[in-house]
């Protein structure tokens, strides 16, 4: 009896990962091995970097209210203490947008937190 493989299942398989890997480098994109490997290669980096993506961001809010604070005699670390001190009930990502995008705002809160 001759061997049975599902052919269709498998050029369909094939198919979708070279589908994904369009626009990629090279040989990347079309030879199936190499493609398959970076195709991996790519998920686990996306993986990954949704992580770091968020760690990033709560980085540049932090130095966005370290320059807000900053320019109103306050250190990063004084400004947020007293921001907790006083249950200020906003997040580093709206401070840091305040201190970006409406500084008298931010300077209300500087005040306000200050008293």
């Amino acid at each position: 009896m001759p061997r049975s493989v599902n052919a269709v299942a498998s050029r369909a398989k094939r198919k979708k990962i070279l589908k994904q890997t369009k626009g990629y480098f090279l040989r990347r994109k079309n030879v199936w091995t190499v493609a398959k490997n970076a195709h991996e290669k790519a998920l686990s980096y996306a993986y990954r970097d949704r992580k770091t993506k968020k760690r990033n961001f709560r980085a540049l809010w932090i130095q966005r209210i370290n320059a807000g604070a900053r320019l109103h005699g306050l250190s990063y670390s004084q400004f947020m203490g007293l921001v907790h001190k006083k249950n200020v009930e906003l997040n580093r990502k709206t401070l840091a947008d305040l201190a970006m995008n409406n500084p008298k705002a931010f300077e209300a809160i500087v005040k306000q937190v200050k008293k």
